[in-house]
């Protein structure tokens, strides 16, 4: 018996071929404005409508906070050329802020180990 012959051209995929998604825990906090989000690419701030993305590699340090008032999650992220950027988002109920700071350890903690 014989084989049939392989075909001429292999199937072309569709471009561009969509990227995989990021696979690994993921932190979203989000307000009316602004957003924050932590994942396997690195930190995303969307800043009334301005997104900045900011990838694992290119960041120096990842520090947050509550505010003054105790009413918003202060995300700050500190670029390897020393820039600074910070996004701050309304904990809405407050509790929720309490929520946020285990979970924003523990995804932080995924991505960045300490030491």
């Amino acid at each position: 018996s014989y084989a049939p012959a392989p075909p001429a051209y292999a199937p072309v995929p569709p471009y561009p071929a969509p990227a995989p998604a990021p696979v690994g825990p993921e932190f979203l906090a989000v307000d009316k404005r602004n957003a924050v989000v932590v994942d396997a690419s690195g930190v995303v701030f969307e800043l009334s409508g301005h997104t900045l993305e900011f990838r694992w590699p290119e960041i120096h340090g990842v520090h947050y906070k509550a505010s003054p008032d105790g009413k918003a999650l202060m995300v700050a992220v500190v670029h390897m050329d020393g820039r600074f950027f910070e996004c701050v988002v309304e904990a809405k109920p407050r509790a929720r802020l309490q929520e946020w700071f285990p979970q924003l350890a523990w995804v932080l903690g995924h991505y960045r180990p300490a030491g």
